[in-house]
């Protein structure tokens, strides 16, 4: 798989391997009101930029070089204001194309109702090909989201997702959380023609059965366990061992789900670190037998090989 495919982040596009280490989840900025009355004057992006930049800093001092940012349109997502920590931070930062209808499709623009998956892919295809709304930004993958009992609408975003994956090779990151959702989403892709390795299943430690955990990674999705927080420690390090066991670590995701400058709040709430991977996770892995070789495995070769999509 080529080192030829490029991964687009908000400062140009890059060759995989140049991604380094990777935090495939994490957020800088999110804004709950809805769809509906979401704008970008109900944030100052002077503050936000003052707020998330030491924490993005502290990141890359870690030894992070990448950090997809997971915000999709209508709930936040800020191409230029993800630029501009980019180049001060000296991280690459992705942002993505896609629309998310986990939540009971609050975040849903309302012409999503009566847009065909052609309609909407059409939408998403002309970000990763010509930039996000005229900052020339282009998307480094697609990111939806469907509810545990992925409704229609939930549905026709896959398909879009799938239709957009096929004309412009990005990954598609979807917030799922329970086994059964990424199930059906991994069986509809394939039956699309859509491999599973173009599938990144988001908040899958929230599945409590591991067994579909192995089902979906023996499939060629990727299981990313991405809930990691000084509390989670132990129950994600579990989590990678039993993958680990069936011979399916080069399937595993890592990350925090951090981060979230919160619109609305003062300073926009608590901000939370991004390096508990090196403070918490990683240690706990050593300690549990893991080698260097694995933690670069799980750190930087798997989410390289996620997002290079293709």
């Amino acid at each position: 798989m080529g080192n030829r495919q490029q991964v687009f982040t908000v400062t140009g596009s890059v060759s995989p391997e140049k991604l380094g280490v990777v935090l495939p989840h994490e957020h800088v900025l999110v804004d709950f009101i809805g769809a509906d009355r979401v704008s970008r004057s109900r944030y100052d992006p002077e503050e936000v930029y003052r707020v998330a930049l030491p924490y993005l800093q502290r990141l890359r001092q870690a030894g992070c070089r990448t950090l997809a940012e997971c915000t999709p349109a209508y709930l936040g997502r800020d191409p230029r204001l993800l630029q501009r920590l980019s180049r001060a931070s000296g991280l690459y930062i992705l942002t993505n194309t896609g629309w998310y209808g986990a939540a009971n499709d609050k975040y849903l623009p309302a012409r999503a109702y009566s847009l065909t998956a052609e309609q909407i892919a059409a939408e998403w295809i002309a970000e990763a090909q010509k930039g996000i709304e005229g900052t020339g930004i282009r998307p480094g993958f697609i990111k939806i989201g469907v509810d545990p009992e992925p409704s229609e609408v939930d549905m026709r975003l896959l398909e879009a997702a799938a239709l957009a994956h096929r004309k412009t090779g990005l990954t598609i990151a979807s917030h799922t959380g329970p086994g059964a959702a990424a199930r059906k989403q991994i069986e509809r892709l394939e039956q699309v023609g859509v491999r599973p390795s173009a599938f990144i299943w988001v908040h899958a430690q929230m599945e409590g059965d591991k067994s579909i955990h192995v089902w979906a990674a023996e499939r060629g999705a990727w299981v990313e366990f991405d809930g990691v927080s000084p509390e989670t420690v132990e129950q994600h390090v579990e989590l990678i061992l039993h993958l680990r066991q069936k011979g399916l670590l080069s399937r595993v995701l890592v990350s925090h789900d951090a981060g979230w400058y919160q619109v609305g709040e003062p300073n926009g709430g608590t901000f939370r670190e991004y390096t508990t991977l090196w403070t918490h996770l990683i240690p706990a892995l050593r300690k549990a037998g893991f080698s260097d070789g694995e933690i670069e495995q799980l750190t930087a070769k798997n989410p390289q090989r996620a997002f290079a999509g293709g």
